[in-house]
């Protein structure tokens, strides 16, 4: 089960949104068998250090994968934006990398490349690769594990980011019900953030809409253009965001029922300057949740 909660934490920290569509595991009884994992997750906003738009950016999210008893994985899913104003492939994403389990050591490193819909208003809609790496020691009573990961952006810096964990997974029903409460807090550069907020937060909206919403910090009117963007705290190396997230998992048979609720507590808000003043974003904690199916097959066969 290490490497069930191990994949979930690399697989959604290396993607977008924290919570991009809980990707899971099957408890393996034979870790030496290869296996595919379909998943079809929904989350309802797209959250990602604790920021978000101002637009809601609920998603569908189909996925496969292929996970090879070496610990070598990759997974491709598409990201279906199903907002009532726009509805469209907003991004599809490929995620390669490595898995290792030994004693009470686990960890992973991962790749992942993002291509995105040029009207895609995500937080994240300028990344366009990153790399994480996570490692894990369980102590019984919990696992504490550590996060690293750079985020490359289109036209500015890569991001850095440091996090930290700590869960405990409980067990019912015969090891058919999980429940693995965590807590975690991340810290970095804020590139990707003055990214979006340049191409789309404010008077730049791809799509067209302005998205002034609450939550934004800003006093810019909407018919505004605004043509740059300068966030103060973009290179500081700053607490971003704490979290509070209760994964549950439904084992049964070959599919692997989920639901995930979180509560992001962001930090550090942005120091804003446009072509026309400079102000103090106002950041509010952000309750958010996805809930998925999977189904997973083994590959080879047992001697």
């Amino acid at each position: 089960m290490k490497r069930c909660l191990l994949l979930s934490l690399i697989l959604c920290l290396g993607t977008i949104a924290g919570a991009f569509a809980q990707k899971i595991n099957k408890e393996k009884s034979d870790s030496e068998d290869s296996y595919v994992l379909m998943d079809v997750s929904y989350m309802n906003d797209a959250v990602f250090m604790g920021r978000r738009d101002s637009i809601a950016a609920p998603y569908l999210l189909p996925s496969i994968g292929y996970y090879d008893k070496s610990g070598l994985f990759i997974d491709a899913t598409v990201s279906y934006l199903t907002s009532s104003d726009e509805q469209r492939v907003d991004l599809f994403y490929l995620t390669g990398g490595y898995l290792f389990d030994s004693n009470n050591w686990s960890g992973g490193v991962s790749g992942t490349a993002y291509f995105y819909n040029e009207d895609s208003y995500n937080v994240q809609s300028e990344v366009v690769a990153d790399i994480t790496g996570l490692i894990s020691y369980d102590f019984k009573l919990l696992e504490l594990s550590l996060y690293a990961s750079s985020y490359f952006n289109k036209n500015s810096s890569p991001d850095i980011f440091l996090g930290f964990m700590a869960d405990h997974t409980f067990r019912a029903f015969d090891d058919h019900l999980l429940f693995a409460p965590r807590f975690s807090v991340f810290a970095g550069s804020q590139y990707f953030y003055e990214e979006y907020y340049t191409t789309s937060r404010l008077g730049n909206r791809k799509s067209g809409s302005n998205g002034q919403g609450s939550g934004s910090g800003g006093s810019i009117d909407p018919g505004t253009e605004v043509t740059t963007v300068q966030i103060a705290e973009a290179s500081k190396f700053n607490l971003l965001n704490m979290e509070l997230s209760f994964p549950f998992q439904y084992h049964f048979d070959q599919f692997i029922l989920s639901f995930t609720p979180t509560w992001a507590f962001p930090q550090t808000p942005a120091t804003l300057t446009t072509d026309t003043e400079t102000f103090k974003e106002d950041l509010e904690n952000v309750f958010y949740w996805s809930v998925g199916l999977s189904y997973w097959f083994n590959t080879n066969k047992k001697n």
